[in-house]
């Protein structure tokens, strides 16, 4: 590998060993959850684009997860399910760091969104009457403008050190995907520097966003307590329930992959905890969110009246 050039080189995913039969069963259990993953998510965003009710800054922010949901999911799906069905599971150098690019800038934009929606809850709890004055739609897409450009250019020094490095012996990564830890695996030479920085940076980010989270959970758990009646806080804290379950999901899992040093837990284990982020995750958000939310039920209905009666009309 040392001696190839970066057009030259390419990677072995090892993903997933077994028989034809197991790598048939994982192809199409993949294929199943992706497709469903992909189409939820995708639908999501049509119902906040066509339906004027859901144009709110809560549904605008669960659009924009439901984007990041299909293009984490993206960035790694095709590529395990074509390596699955394939002798040759390889990777080319170039669409190894790209993958590595869009997974973790993905991941750091999704942080900062969670981050975002809890302090809309915060402000929707806490401050009812003054919500539609603070969470104004340019406010809020500004807000979102200000996620993406955050998590796409954090990820940008930690890629290039890891597409400078120089690859030694063999080209095999232990996963179903170009991670960090793998890739690092593969360097001629000490990459303690850049394992210590690779976990600071996770650290910083994945604390930032945990801290307004946090803060913001505070402020309405002390407001929903002071609630006189029952129906009402049950009320508050039933608006919360979606966003806290997929904050447990993506937090657990990327803390478990990306805080602790690599030594901590093997490289099997990471491949486990990388289906919850990259699968499971992507796979719940449009059921967790949305799909069982009576206004997004509501929408899909008008949307499926105003698709189907018109050609019905056209039919007649």
């Amino acid at each position: 590998m040392k001696n190839q050039t970066r057009t030259e080189m390419e990677f072995i995913l090892l993903g997933f060993s077994g028989s034809k039969r197991v790598q048939s069963l994982l192809f199409t259990s993949f294929f199943i959850t992706y497709t469903v993953a992909l189409v939820g998510n995708l639908l999501i965003i049509t119902l906040v684009w066509c339906d004027n009710t859901l144009h709110s800054p809560m549904y605008m922010f669960i659009a924009n997860l439901s984007f990041l949901e299909a293009l984490y999911t993206t960035a790694v799906i095709p590529n395990l399910l074509v390596n699955l069905m394939s002798q040759r599971k390889s990777i080319s150098f170039s669409c190894c760091i790209s993958q590595v690019y869009v997974y973790f800038s993905a991941g750091s934009t999704e942080f900062f969104l969670l981050a975002l929606m809890s302090f809309d809850r915060y402000i929707a709890i806490c401050n009812p009457l003054r919500y539609t004055t603070i969470m104004n739609m340019r406010f809020c897409l500004q807000l979102v403008a200000a996620s993406w450009t955050c998590g796409f250019l954090a990820v940008i020094p930690p890629v290039i050190l890891v597409a400078r490095l120089t690859f030694c012996g063999p080209n095999v990564i232990n996963h179903f995907f170009c991670d960090v830890d793998p890739l690092l695996k593969l360097a001629c030479f000490d990459t303690r520097n850049i394992e210590l920085l690779n976990v600071v940076s996770s650290a910083l980010l994945i604390l930032c966003s945990l801290v307004v989270t946090g803060v913001s959970y505070l402020f309405i758990i002390a407001t929903v307590i002071r609630i006189p009646s029952a129906k009402g806080r049950w009320k508050a804290l039933s608006t919360c329930a979606s966003h806290l379950i997929v904050v447990t999901l993506f937090y657990g899992s990327s803390i478990f992959l990306y805080v602790q040093p690599q030594e901590s837990h093997s490289l099997d284990l990471n491949k486990m905890a990388s289906i919850l982020n990259t699968v499971i995750t992507p796979l719940l958000n449009p059921f967790i969110y949305s799909l069982r939310n009576k206004k997004v039920k509501e929408a899909l209905e008008r949307v499926t009246r105003r698709k189907i009666l018109p050609s019905l009309t056209l039919e007649v």
